[in-house]
């Protein structure tokens, strides 16, 4: 029956191509959801009508999981450690509804190195093992099942990040077609007991609530998606964010703006000189904000036709270098500072062979990825942090 319901999925993914399969489609009376990462498709078979969002945030979660546990996801990893898989999973989800999905709780009882769970033994009147006691830790059936219980650290310190992505589509006569800004609020946290948390933003619908004014900005975020830590009933009503935090990293909440945005860094390509033996770029990128900020490990993607050789590169600062199994040059940059501009020139040359795919690699959209510290696209900001705690410390 599985190995049916597999070739049935395969089939699919044969039959259609992969950017036009939707992650959740329904084959017979057989719903299909699933989630790509590397080479490895992981999926979720149910009959009648799933919950789709519960099946896919679980999907992720084991993303999670699999990549704490074994570094790198892919199909060697899961080869290598599928004893160890499979009591993940074991414990993750019970006849179809999920379990312990916190990583920290499940390695306090499922060890990587000894691919087993631990127990103390007992024995017989004849010296002989006749039962394992499995030692499940106190957290899994604790009202706070993501924190355990007497936790102490000689320094109490805890970290706070506002992280956010910005994704441009941008058309070729230099039109943002459309932009949004992707935030995370990640933490780490080292602090003892069972602390309560406090956490104010420049949230504009609080601000409304309270009949507040400012003169700072205020943001009105959306799809706002919290840690299960954060008590959501006092989010709802007073719009504050209270939480008991998981002990080391975690991302608090993400959110997402769909804002109008301007690309922080421009870069433009003009293929200059583009024959059947050969094919030169010129690529030139240039910084959008304010010259106090600095852009860190700045990579710009430009794609190029599968078939070119001999690569030659000419760049004022950085380095650049071809990637075949991409189809792509990358140039990279150290630090690339506001309102400056750079140059790049490459040449590839062709084989003898004619190939169908020259002319639509010369118009595939480059990709940028770069870190600004201490730069919110969005503005948000963190206005306090509050953490109450009975020991007082």
């Amino acid at each position: 029956m599985t190995s049916n319901i597999t070739e049935r999925f395969q089939r699919k993914v044969l039959e259609i191509d992969e950017r036009n399969l939707k992650p959740c489609f329904t084959e017979r009376d057989t719903t299909f959801i699933w989630i790509r990462v590397n080479n490895i498709y992981i999926v979720s078979v149910a009959r009648g009508n799933p919950n789709v969002v519960l099946v896919l945030s679980f999907l992720y979660k084991m993303k999670e999981v699999l990549e704490a546990y074994f570094g790198n996801l892919e199909d060697e990893s899961l080869r290598d450690n599928f004893v160890i898989t499979y009591e993940l999973l074991d414990e993750m989800m019970d006849h179809g509804y999920p379990q312990i999905t916190e990583v920290k709780v499940l390695k306090e009882f499922i060890k990587t190195e000894a691919h087993k769970m631990e127990g103390k033994k007992k024995k017989g009147k004849n010296a002989q093992e006749t039962l394992t006691d499995v030692m499940v830790p106190t957290a899994a059936s604790n009202i706070v099942s993501w924190r355990p219980e007497g936790i102490k650290h000689a320094k109490n310190e805890i970290f706070l990040d506002v992280i956010e992505r910005l994704n441009i589509l941008v058309s070729a006569n230099g039109n943002v077609l459309r932009s949004e800004i992707l935030g995370r609020v990640h933490m780490r946290s080292f602090l003892t007991g069972m602390p309560e948390l406090k956490l104010g933003l420049n949230d504009k619908v609080l601000f409304e609530m309270q009949n507040r004014t400012t003169r700072g900005k205020l943001i009105e975020m959306e799809d706002i998606k919290f840690h299960q830590c954060v008590r959501l009933n006092k989010f709802e009503q007073e719009r504050h964010i209270s939480f008991i935090p998981p002990d080391g990293e975690f991302d608090l909440m993400t959110y997402r703006l769909d804002t109008h945005v301007k690309p922080l860094i421009w870069a433009d390509c003009v293929v200059e000189n583009f024959t059947r033996s050969k094919i030169e770029y010129l690529v030139k990128a240039k910084t959008q904000f304010k010259s106090k900020s600095i852009a860190n490990n700045v990579e710009i993607i430009v794609p190029v036709p599968p078939d070119v050789d001999s690569p030659v590169f000419k760049a004022n600062v950085g380095t650049v270098k071809y990637v075949p199994d991409t189809n792509s040059m990358v140039w990279c940059i150290k630090q690339f500072a506001g309102r400056k501009e750079f140059l790049m020139r490459a040449q590839f040359g062709f084989p003898s062979i004619e190939s169908e795919e020259r002319e639509r690699y010369s118009r595939v959209p480059i990709q940028i990825k770069f870190e600004i510290p201490y730069f919110t696209v969005s503005g948000v900001q963190v206005r306090y942090l509050k953490i109450v705690e009975k020991s007082g410390y």
